[in-house]
């Protein structure tokens, strides 16, 4: 009698499943992480419009001047994951908010990013950490 060499069925099932089991655990933590790391995405956006406002302060005392105009806001971040809004803008205030908009908007913990005047950053959607690491 011949002994045949190779795997069997069994076997071959076997690593099969360890395989899907692997992938089940492991693409919701990467697709978190993509979520997670496209925010700096709108952390760029904000700077850029934050450094817009206050070098409209520094030039005309106002971050909404009336005889002067300022450059405006950008409308959408670098990489397009976020559309950007200036809202509650007077001479002495102004709220930026990042909203996600595209495949950045299943990143519903953090659904929006918002940086006023004196560097207050908040957010929405249930996460208590979207400005942090």
């Amino acid at each position: 009698m011949k002994r045949s060499v190779g795997f069997t069925l069994i076997e071959l099932m076997i690593v099969v499943a360890i395989i899907a089991i692997l992938s089940a655990i492991a693409y919701p933590a990467y697709n978190k992480y993509v979520l997670r790391s496209r925010r700096s995405d709108a952390y760029a956006a904000l700077n850029q419009d934050q450094a817009t406002m206050e070098r409209c302060y520094a030039q005309y005392f106002s971050y909404a001047p009336t005889t002067a105009t300022c450059p405006a806001v950008q409308t959408t971040s670098p990489e397009g994951y976020y559309s950007v809004v200036a809202s509650n803008v007077t001479a002495t205030t102004y709220t930026l908010t990042a909203t996600a908009i595209g495949p950045q908007a299943q990143d519903t913990g953090c659904a929006t990013l918002s940086l006023d005047q004196a560097g207050n950053k908040t957010s929405t959607g249930g996460s208590a950490n979207c400005w942090g690491s």
